[in-house]
């Protein structure tokens, strides 16, 4: 495992990458793809791992993966989620005493209430009475259909797991029994938070209403962030953080729980490209939001870090990018608070450690030829930054590769100009 996060003094042990963000010597970067939100929901089918799904898939399989079609009730937030991101990593948060449907003749493959809407029907067939006609329904609707002369041919499926020592014989309709949907519990999101880490994704949150969970959930942020090196945002709904790694959304629901729209937002935060805002995006979901908060409310949200949305004739679009940051440093400035500088400084810093750990660590020698190597990548990336209008501008001399207190590392210096999106127009006009 490479060692990576940030530094105080040049005193690591572990070889990789140690990268800091401060203002006036931040960084950039452009290469990385974006679009993968974890989304942590109260499911009534899944198992006790991490799905990794398309947005492609989920429209095209998703009976396989949840037991429901695409457009049942039941998968709002999913789709909600994937408004703008391209990809999801999908946890079923409630799992404290969840249970497996069953019968005689079979279990359900997933946990859940969702199995005891299975029915196993069983008649014999009409041109060969040695055999059976074997279905799977659900709500009626056929999902496993077969003829076999016992269990043990069955084919595999992604509804039940078959008992294949029963006997066969006629059933007009046997319900399984017995699921149970579970529920949250701490324990339950720090198993979800500790499977995460073998996944690289954009935004992270938890659709559920727990402001202990959700403190959990940014601390898990801030390590991960701030140690490790991985660099995404969290999306939460009560608990802020005051941290530029975390984005509290308030929004007020007219049908439903507030915190159903953190599933949009996670997936809008994941999917926004480095050099683009989320300011002003139309609310392209399911859910109605009563976007009827006044001048001053508004002001006092953008104060307090809030993301929120605001109503534009008729339209509900978000009001400003920004995240929970409030209390401003020396090193964290005021650019720290919008979130395309941080996705911004968050590619930079996964970008260059890239390059550094995947072709210069162990790799190359640190003398000049080898610095000046590195730092010709650098300014490339920069570039192509530049190109994408993700950068204002920045100059490459001042972009230094030296070496550090020892002859194995290497610092480097960077001074970077991001280009913000245009939020706000100051016009005077003369009239001669």
């Amino acid at each position: 495992m490479l060692g990576g996060g940030t530094f105080t003094v040049q005193n690591k042990v572990l070889p990789g990458s140690y990268i800091n963000i401060v203002s006036a010597d931040t960084g950039a970067d452009v290469f990385g793809e974006r679009g993968v939100t974890a989304l942590a929901l109260s499911l009534d089918w899944g198992d006790e791992d991490i799905m990794e799904i398309t947005r492609e898939d989920f429209i095209k399989n998703s009976q396989e993966y949840f037991s429901r079609p695409y457009t049942d009730t039941a998968l709002k937030d999913i789709r909600e989620a994937f408004k703008c991101s391209s990809r999801l990593l999908i946890y079923k948060l409630n799992q404290t005493s969840q249970k497996k449907a069953s019968c005689t003749y079979c279990t359900a493959k997933k946990y859940g209430s969702r199995g005891n809407y299975i029915k196993l029907i069983s008649a014999k067939n009409a041109d060969n009475p040695s055999l059976y006609d074997v279905k799977l329904t659900i709500y009626d609707d056929i999902v496993f259909s077969q003829t076999v002369s016992s269990m043990k041919e069955l084919d595999d499926n992604c509804y039940v797991e078959w008992k294949r020592d029963a006997s066969l014989g006629v059933l007009p309709g046997t319900f399984l029994a017995g699921g149970v949907m579970g529920y949250a519990q701490g324990e339950d999101v720090q198993s979800f938070l500790d499977k995460l880490d073998s996944y690289t994704f954009n935004a992270v949150a938890l659709v559920y209403d727990d402001e202990e969970y959700e403190k959990l959930l940014v601390e898990y942020t801030r390590r991960m962030r701030d140690e490790t090196g991985k660099k995404f945002q969290c999306v939460t709904g009560i608990y802020s953080g005051d941290y530029e790694g975390n984005v509290c959304v308030k929004a007020a629901l007219s049908d439903d729980d507030n915190y159903h729209i953190l599933a949009w937002t996670a997936g809008a935060i994941g999917g926004c490209e480095v050099n683009k805002s989320l300011t002003n995006t139309l609310y392209n979901g399911e859910y109605d939001i009563r976007a009827d908060a006044s001048q001053t409310e508004l002001e006092t949200s953008i104060k307090n870090g809030e993301f929120v949305f605001h109503n534009v004739n008729g339209e509900v679009r978000v009001l400003l990018d920004i995240n929970s940051l409030v209390n401003t440093t020396a090193e964290k400035g005021d650019d720290f608070k919008d979130n395309q500088t941080i996705r911004l400084i968050d590619r930079i810093a996964t970008d260059i450690a890239v390059i550094f750990n995947s072709y210069y660590l162990g790799r190359v020698p640190n003398d000049p030829a080898g610095r000046n190597s590195l730092w010709c990548d650098i300014v490339k990336h920069h570039e192509k930054l530049l190109a994408l209008r993700a950068l204002d501008g920045f100059d490459e001399n001042s972009i230094t590769v030296e070496r550090g207190e020892n002859r194995k590392s290497v610092v480097i210096t960077d001074v970077i100009t991001p280009a913000n999106a245009m939020t706000q127009l100051y016009m005077t006009v003369r009239i001669n």
